[in-house]
């Protein structure tokens, strides 16, 4: 009798999909993307090119036209956020990322208005990745800086377990020292075992920490492979790392 080798199925297929937010105006003209488990995926491009489209079509805000989204081999194109959340799919917006009003504790508890019951052992997870925020759940959102906003938002989409975080631009607006804690806590979320998939401005900064990187141009992907081979590829740093970040 002979074993058989199964291989699990990547995290997420983005297959030649084709979206964009008004009518007949599409944004994303077949764009592709793979993410292994545990991989760190950067997306990089020009403004315009589709970044954070393609996170939005991945976690169903974007009107999806053709091609299709997977997780873990099911078909998940066009689920609304709240479906997307219960099966593991975890989003960080660029701005408004956070409840104001509400205390970070609150803010973490927000959620995991699907599952509270996990909330002792996933508050514990969180807090070995931000120490700092476990020592200030009862201070309101609204009065932190934006970095740390930007930690409590990560931390609220970690509350869930996800199996993929995507993650919009977490370096935009910070000051140079946040932008580099922002992106030490990005490597650490994915060395804990969460699937990252990151949209970043900040090309250079982006390729070093990523396993793999995708350049996205007009709504495709233009150019990809590791993080390292993009950092050295003549073309990719004459066309785009001269105007990207640095």
């Amino acid at each position: 009798m002979t074993n058989a080798t199964t291989t699990a199925a990547p995290v997420v297929v983005v297959d030649e999909v084709h979206a964009g937010y008004l009518p007949g105006v599409n944004i994303l003209n077949g764009c592709s993307l793979v993410a292994q488990q545990g991989e760190l995926i950067g997306i990089i491009g020009p403004n315009g090119a589709g970044k954070s489209t393609l996170l939005k079509a991945i976690f169903g805000q974007v009107n999806v036209r053709g091609g299709t989204i997977k997780l873990e081999g099911a078909d998940i194109t066009g689920l609304k956020a709240n479906k997307l959340v219960s099966r593991g799919v975890g989003f960080i917006p660029q701005t408004n990322n956070v409840f104001p009003s509400l205390t970070i504790e609150e803010n973490l508890q927000m959620g995991l208005y699907q599952n509270p019951g996990i909330y002792k052992e996933r508050l514990e997870f969180v807090t070995g990745i931000f120490a700092e925020l476990g020592k200030r759940l009862k201070q309101r959102a609204g009065s932190l800086s934006g970095g740390e906003r930007q930690m409590v938002a990560m931390s609220r989409a970690l509350m869930m377990d996800p199996k993929v975080l995507l993650l919009d631009e977490p370096s935009a607006g910070l000051s140079p020292v946040r932008q580099d804690e922002a992106f030490i806590r990005v490597s650490e979320i994915n060395k804990a075992g969460v699937t990252c998939i990151m949209v970043e401005q900040n090309a250079r900064r982006c390729l070093q920490i990523c396993d793999r990187g995708y350049v996205l141009d007009q709504g495709r992907d233009a150019y990809t492979g590791t993080g390292r081979e993009l950092l050295n590829d003549p073309k990719v740093t004459e066309l785009y790392l001269g105007t990207l970040g640095t």
